[in-house]
C-alpha cells in the first residue's frame, strides 16, 4: 500500500495538478469566473438594492455639496484651530458668512444672471441674423470663394439650431425653475440636510479615518489608513483646484469682456467660470455664446476682440493658473480625462460629467494600492537573480 507522501508526490506529478491546480492562468480564470458569477447574481437581485439607490438619489445632492464645501472650508477651520480659535467658533463664523453670501446671491446675483440669460435667449434670432449678414459680407471677398458653399451651409445649420434653442430657452428655463419649486419635498430635504452634513463634516471630518479604522482588524488598519489619506488628498486637490481655477477664470473674464465693451460681458464671465468646473468642455461651452454675441453686436472687430480675450484667458489658465493651483497632484493624462468625461457623460449625464474625474481619481488610488499589494505577494514580479560576472 502506498504511503500518503507517495500519493501526494504522484498527484503533484499528474497533468491535472500541473495544468489546473498549479497553473496561474487556470487559477486566475477561475477567480474571474467566480467574480462574474457574483456580478450576475447581484444583477438578478437588483430589486433588493432599489430602496438603497432611491435613498442615495435623494441625499446625493446635499452630500456632494457638503463634501465640496468641506474641502473648501476645512483648511480655514483648521488654520483657525491651530491659532487657538475654538473649532465650533470658527465653524459658526464660516456659516454666518455663507448665509450672507447665499442671501446676496438669491437677492442680487441669481436674478441678474437669470434675467440676462432670458434676455439673451429672446435676442438670439436677431443676433444670428446679424452674425449671418456679417459672415456673408466677409465671404464676399474673392479669397474665400472656394469655401463659401461649405461655410454658408454650416452657418445656416448652426443659426437654425440656435434660433430653435432660443425659442424654447426662456420657456424651458422658467419651466425648469417651476419644476424645482414644485418638487418641494426634495428641495426642502436638500436645504435641510446640506448645512447639517456640512456642519458635522467640518466638526468631525478630521476624525473620520479613525472612526472607520476602529471597525477593522488590526492588520488592515495601516493599509486602509494609507488608502483613505491618499483618496482624501486627491479629492481635496481636485475640488480646491477646480474651484480656484474657475474663480480665476471668472476674474479674468470679468476684467476682459466688459473692457472690450461686449454686451452681457458680466453674465458671460460668470457663466464661463461655472462652465469651467467641467474640465476641457467648459471652455468650449463658454466661448460659443461669446463669439455669437461679439459677431452680432460688434461685427468682425468685436469678434476678434473676443477671440483675443479668450486666447489670453486660456493661455494664462493653462500656462500659469492651472499649474500653480492644481499642479500635478492628480497625475491624470489629458487624454484619459477626455475619455472618462465622454464615457461618464454618456452613461450618467450631467452628474457623470461633474463627478467623473474625482471618482476616477478615487478608483485609481484603490486599483494602484491593490496592484502594489499583488506585486508584493506574487511570484511574477520577483526580481531575477543577477548572474555572476564572468571576469
Amino acid at each position: 500500500m502506498e504511503k500518503p507522501e507517495q500519493t501526494r508526490a504522484k498527484f503533484r506529478m499528474s497533468y491535472f495538478y500541473k495544468w489546473m491546480v498549479n497553473n496561474k492562468v487556470a487559477t486566475a480564470s477561475a477567480v474571474l469566473l467566480l467574480l462574474l458569477l457574483n456580478i450576475f447574481l447581484l444583477m438578478k437581485l437588483s430589486f433588493i438594492f432599489t430602496p438603497i439607490a432611491d435613498f442615495i438619489g435623494v441625499i446625493s445632492l446635499p452630500v456632494v455639496l457638503a463634501a465640496v464645501f468641506y474641502y473648501l472650508l476645512n483648511p480655514i477651520v483648521n488654520f483657525a484651530e491651530k491659532h487657538r480659535v475654538p473649532r465650533l467658533a470658527s465653524i459658526s463664523v464660516v456659516f454666518v458668512i455663507l448665509i450672507g453670501l447665499v442671501i446676496w446671491g438669491l437677492s442680487v446675483a441669481v436674478p441678474s444672471i437669470i434675467d440676462g440669460v432670458i434676455d439673451f435667449s429672446k435676442r438670439v434670432p436677431h443676433y444670428v441674423n446679424l452674425a449671418q449678414n456679417e459672415t456673408n459680407q466677409i465671404l464676399q471677398d474673392n479669397r474665400f470663394s472656394q469655401f463659401r458653399p461649405q461655410i454658408n451651409k454650416t452657418a445656416e445649420n448652426f443659426g437654425t439650431t440656435l434660433i430653435d434653442w432660443s425659442k424654447n430657452a426662456s420657456t424651458s428655463l422658467v419651466s425648469s425653475l417651476t419644476d424645482v419649486v414644485t418638487k418641494t419635498a426634495t428641495v426642502v430635504i436638500d436645504i435641510i440636510v446640506f448645512p447639517f452634513v456640512l456642519f458635522f463634516l467640518l466638526k468631525d471630518g478630521n476624525h473620520f479615518t479613525a472612526y472607520i479604522l476602529q471597525f477593522l482588524p488590526q492588520r488592515w488598519r495601516k493599509d486602509t489608513s494609507s488608502v483613505l489619506d491618499k483618496i482624501n488628498v486627491q479629492l481635496s486637490a481636485y475640488v480646491r483646484g477646480q474651484v480656484g481655477v474657475a474663480l480665476a477664470v471668472t476674474a479674468l473674464l470679468l476684467i476682459g469682456l466688459p473692457a472690450i465693451g461686449l454686451r452681457y460681458g458680466v453674465v458671460l464671465a460668470i457663466l464661463s467660470g461655472v462652465f469651467n468646473l467641467i474640465p476641457f468642455l467648459g471652455f468650449f461651452l463658454s466661448i460659443v455664446p461669446a463669439l455669437v454675441i461679439g459677431l452680432a453686436t460688434g461685427g468682425p472687430i468685436m469678434l476678434l476682440k473676443v477671440i483675443v480675450i479668450f486666447a489670453i484667458e486660456q493661455t494664462l489658465e493653462s500656462r500659469l493658473i492651472s499649474p500653480l493651483i492644481l499642479g500635478s497632484q492628480l497625475k491624470i493624462h489629458p487624454i484619459t480625462i477626455i475619455f472618462v468625461l465622454l464615457t461618464a457623460g454618456k452613461i450618467w449625464g450631467v452628474w457623470g460629467v461633474l463627478l467623473a474625474i474625482p471618482a476616477y481619481a478615487t478608483a485609481k488610488v484603490l486599483v494602484t494600492h491593490i496592484f502594489e499589494w499583488y506585486r508584493e505577494i506574487s511570484e511574477l514580479y520577483e526580481n531575477e537573480e543577477t548572474e555572476p560576472s564572468s571576469d
